[in-house]
């Protein structure tokens, strides 16, 4: 059973920083490309950045620069560095895991708001 659970979301003021991390289990994490995904209230789920198994990575328009995705296999871990934060980055933070093409699992999400 895969388990992918996030942690380090909070509350932070525009400009400031967070650094969210996604622990997987019940996978060869290596293997996988591992992304995050956000929702905000009364929007649809989006794309913010993926990792692949060899460590390319991609990003929405509306992060790049400013939120940077890595991984630690050695941990079976998955990072989001979010820095120079604004208000619309509001938003439920989840990890994603493809296992396969057409199957992914999820983590329960983390809290992320941006508020002076």
């Amino acid at each position: 059973q895969v388990q992918l659970v996030e942690s380090g979301g909070g509350l932070v003021q525009p400009g400031g920083s967070l650094r969210l991390s996604c622990a997987a289990s019940g996978a060869i994490f290596s293997l996988h490309t591992m992304g995050w995904y956000r929702q905000a209230p009364g929007k649809q789920r989006e794309l913010v950045a993926t990792i692949t198994s060899t460590g390319e990575t991609s990003y929405a328009d509306s992060v790049k620069g400013r939120l940077t995705i890595s991984r630690d296999n050695a941990k079976d871990t998955v990072y989001l560095q979010m820095n120079s934060l604004k208000l619309e980055d509001t938003a439920v933070y989840y990890c994603n895991l493809q296992f396969t093409l057409f199957l992914n699992y999820w983590g329960q999400g983390t809290q992320v708001t941006v508020s002076s």
